[in-house]
């Protein structure tokens, strides 16, 4: 079992970019394809405090099902994780895992801060 995980979807360009700068530093991620196997709300916070950021960071705000679902500004951290852990595409890719720290993937070169 590799010590990296990457929550990856190969249709994304960014997605596809980070793995390929992980696999040229010689790492060989464990690769959830998090679109088929979303995270619940447990695994969502922990990605949170492993990136140290907010889930209203982690949102991607442009997508149908962020409006679809009610969300906006003011969402709570409660609601913005729950449509995350319902709706997995309203989650920014990629995230890169190394034991107590992630890292997300844009730009590709963020995941250097994990190897090494």
């Amino acid at each position: 079992m590799s010590e990296y995980t990457i929550y990856h979807n190969p249709r994304c360009s960014k997605s596809r970019n980070t793995l390929a700068l992980l696999e040229e530093n010689g790492v060989q991620p464990e690769i959830i394809l998090y679109l088929d196997t979303p995270p619940d709300v447990k695994q969502i916070r922990r990605l949170l405090a492993k990136l140290g950021i907010t889930a209203a960071e982690l949102v991607r705000r442009g997508e149908d099902d962020f409006k679809a679902r009610g969300l906006g500004r003011d969402s709570s951290e409660q609601d913005i994780i729950a449509a995350m852990a319902a709706c997995p595409k309203l989650i920014e890719r990629p995230i890169v895992v190394r034991g107590d720290r992630a890292v997300l993937g844009r730009p590709p070169e963020n995941v250097l801060e994990l190897i090494g």
